[in-house]
Parts: C-alpha cells; sequence; structure tokens
C-alpha cells in the first residue's frame, strides 16, 4: 500500500490546478481551506442529523462545495461551464431558503447555537462559511477574476444552514431555542 503522504508540503508550500509552489498561506489556499471545511462541518450535520429530508440537502451541499472548491483552484483555467457553480444552484438555495422560511418559527432574537448537537454543527457550518465568503472576497479585491456566482452561493448557503439549525432544533425533542437577548 501506498503511504498517505507524498511529503512535498513539508516545506509550507502546496500546488493547485494550473500551480505550483503556493504558499499555504496563500488566500487562495485559505479559501480552499476554509470551503473545505465547510463540507466537512456540513458532513459532521449529516452524521448527527435524524432527518432523512435534511440529509438529501446536505449531500448536494456537500457535492456543490467540491465544484467550488474546484473552481477557486482552477487560477489560469476557465472551468467547464457543467463543473461551475452556476445560477441554477443559486436558485436551489434560495428555494431551500424560502420553503424553510415557511415552515419554521423565526426567532425574534440572536441564536445561541448548541441547542441539539446536529443544530450546533450546522451553526460551525455557517461560521466556516462566513469565513470562506471573507477569503474569496479577498481574492476578488485582490484582482482575480471569479466567477460571481461563488460569492452569492456562499452567502446563501449561510442563510441556509442558519435554517438548517433552526430545522434541527425545532424538530427535537427540545424544540426551544436559546435566545442571546433572554434572560437565564
Amino acid at each position: 500500500m501506498n503511504p498517505s503522504y507524498t511529503g512535498k508540503g513539508d516545506e509550507g508550500k502546496t500546488g493547485i490546478i494550473g500551480r505550483e509552489g503556493l504558499t499555504k498561506a496563500d488566500v487562495r489556499i485559505e479559501a480552499i481551506g476554509a470551503v473545505d471545511e465547510a463540507s466537512a462541518a456540513l458532513g459532521f450535520a449529516r452524521a448527527l442529523t435524524n432527518q432523512s429530508h435534511l440529509e438529501m440537502i446536505l449531500i448536494q451541499l456537500q457535492k456543490d462545495l467540491y465544484l467550488l472548491m474546484a473552481q477557486l483552484a482552477a487560477i489560469d483555467k476557465k472551468p467547464d461551464h457543467a463543473q461551475s457553480i452556476r445560477q441554477m444552484q443559486i436558485d436551489w438555495l434560495e428555494g431551500k431558503i424560502a420553503s424553510f422560511e415557511e415552515e419554521l418559527l423565526l426567532p425574534d432574537g440572536f441564536v445561541l447555537s448548541g441547542d441539539t448537537p446536529a443544530g450546533g454543527a450546522f451553526a460551525l457550518a455557517r461560521t466556516i462559511i462566513r469565513r470562506a465568503e471573507r477569503r474569496v472576497v479577498v481574492l476578488a479585491e485582490q484582482g482575480d477574476q471569479l466567477n460571481p456566482s461563488i460569492l452569492k452561493y456562499l452567502n446563501r448557503l449561510s442563510s441556509l444552514c442558519f435554517l438548517l439549525e433552526l430545522a434541527e432544533t425545532q424538530s427535537s425533542n427540545k424544540g426551544k431555542i436559546a435566545l442571546a437577548n433572554e434572560q437565564s
């Protein structure tokens, strides 16, 4: 069996599509890493939820995030349109958001995460997605010609994660959502 490491990153450098020798502190690597972390957090939420309809949503989100990472990694190449985040994925997210907004009780204050294990995982994913979004903004500000759908997708995805947290909490036996402005 081959080892699960190459040793190529031992000097703090890594490679991506079209370029070798990037520092691991490069903002592009930071953005890709944050998206990868978000996918892992969504996978963690998927492992914790007991709601099969949420599992299917999460699998699609993780697949979309792999496409998004590939786009971020393609520095000098235009990705195949079929292999990129497009308005179709944003429309799908907006449809899910609208659906959850109709069926959930939306809180009147800031939500404290952690009412359920899966809800906490959704909150963690949301914050990681926000970090990824900030890193992508830096790439855009540095002059990278990014697919504008990437930022829209991340922005909508963080909103959906908030609603997934609410859905998980409201469907649990606890059902009560802790708010930051409530007295203990």
